[in-house]
């Protein structure tokens, strides 16, 4: 029988990575958000995608938060 799948897993995001991440704009802490595979950035209004597990922390490539 397979193993049951992790919900925390996040897509292959490993949720330990938000120790050692911050915002490159404000160097702020960042907060996952699993649905979008976002690392948000409140204090910027930015939120940075994740893509194949790994963050981009490219400003140019964050989204506005609304």
């Amino acid at each position: 029988m397979a193993p049951e799948p992790d919900p925390q897993a996040g897509h292959g995001f490993d949720r330990r990575m938000l120790e050692a991440l911050v915002c490159p704009e404000t160097q702020g802490t960042l907060e996952y958000d699993p649905v979008r595979q976002e690392l948000t950035s409140r204090a910027a209004g930015l939120a940075y995608p994740i893509r194949d597990g790994i963050p981009v922390m490219l400003v140019d490539e964050a989204r506005r938060l609304d």
